[in-house]
C-alpha cells in the first residue's frame, strides 16, 4: 500500500510473539513555489501532486488558474513539491514570503506573526446548499469506507468532500495535510466545492481558514471545535457541524443549512 509499510514487532500480553504491524510512512515533503522553498512538513509521500495545489490555495498563495504546474522531486532525505506559478502569483508571495517547517500537528508552524495566524479569509457566497440530519449521518458514515490507509495503519487523519456521496477523499498522517490534499484533488478535478467538507480530526481556526479559501459552506467533524474555530467559521458563513458520531452530532454556526425534510441537496 502506498504510504505505508510493513515493520517488525514484537507484541507483549499473555505471551510474547513476533511479527509485523503495517505504519504509515512519514517523510519530510518541502513545498516549494517557483524555486524557492515556502514550507516544510512531516507528510505520507502519496498524494503530493493534489497536496501541492492544495496547499498552494488554502494558504492563499495561488488560485487554481495561476498554477502552472505541480513536480515531485526526490531529494536526499524527502520529497521536494515543486510548484510553479504564473508570474503574477509569485510577485504577490514574494511580497508576503514566510517558512513554514514544523511537525505534522502544528498547522500554523513558522508563522511569525499574530496577523499571518490569524488572516482574513473569504466569505463563503450564500447559496441554497442544506442537509438533513440524516444526510449529516450519512456523510459521517460514509468516511470509514474511503479511510484505506487508516484501516491498515490506524495512525492516519482522513479529510472527504460529500454532496449526495463521498466524491473524493485523501489520508495523510497529518490532519491539515489531508485536508490540503482533499482541496488540491478538487481543483485537479474541477469539483464544484459546493457541499460538505467531513473531517476526522477536530476543527482548529486554521482548518476553517482553509475550508473557506476552498469555498465550502460545511464542515462536519467526529471532534469538537476550538472556541475561535466556531467563531471564524460564523463569520465567514461557514456551517460547523462537529461531535458527529452515530446518530448525534451538534451544529455550532449558521444552523439555518440543517433542515427537517426529506433527504435532498440543494
Amino acid at each position: 500500500m502506498k504510504g505505508a509499510r510493513a515493520t517488525p514487532r514484537l507484541v507483549f500480553g499473555s505471551s510474547v510473539a513476533a511479527g509485523e504491524r503495517v505504519l504509515p510512512e512519514e517523510v519530510a515533503v518541502a513545498l516549494s513555489f517557483n524555486g524557492t522553498t515556502q514550507a516544510v512538513m512531516m507528510a505520507t509521500p502519496a498524494d503530493l501532486e493534489d497536496f501541492g495545489f492544495g496547499f498552494a490555495l488554502t494558504e492563499g498563495i495561488a488560485r487554481p488558474e495561476e498554477i502552472l504546474s505541480v513536480e515531485v522531486e526526490p531529494v536526499p532525505r524527502g520529497l521536494d513539491v515543486q510548484v510553479w506559478l504564473h508570474p503574477e502569483a509569485e510577485a504577490r508571495l514574494a511580497a508576503r514570503r514566510r517558512t513554514m517547517s514544523g511537525p505534522v500537528g502544528c498547522g500554523l508552524c513558522g508563522i511569525d506573526s499574530i496577523d499571518q495566524a490569524l488572516r482574513e479569509v473569504p466569505v463563503v457566497p450564500p447559496s441554497a446548499f442544506s442537509m438533513t440530519p440524516a444526510q449529516v449521518q450519512a456523510a459521517v458514515a460514509a468516511l470509514p469506507g474511503e479511510q484505506r490507509l487508516h484501516d491498515a495503519t490506524r495512525a492516519v487523519h482522513g479529510a472527504a468532500f460529500w454532496n449526495g456521496r463521498v466524491l473524493l477523499a485523501r489520508e495523510d498522517v497529518g490532519r491539515h495535510n489531508a485536508l490540503d490534499k482533499l482541496v488540491g484533488a478538487m481543483v485537479r478535478a474541477s469539483t464544484q466545492p459546493m457541499g460538505a467538507v467531513v473531517l476526522t480530526s477536530r476543527v482548529s481556526t486554521d482548518m476553517v481558514q482553509k475550508v473557506a479559501m476552498l469555498g465550502a459552506p460545511m464542515i462536519i467533524a467526529v471532534s469538537a471545535p476550538t472556541v475561535a474555530a466556531v467563531e471564524l467559521a460564523e463569520r465567514v458563513g461557514i456551517t460547523l457541524v462537529a461531535l458527529a458520531k452515530g446518530d448525534r452530532f451538534e451544529v455550532f454556526s449558521h444552523t439555518d443549512r440543517l433542515r427537517m425534510e426529506s433527504a435532498h441537496v440543494g
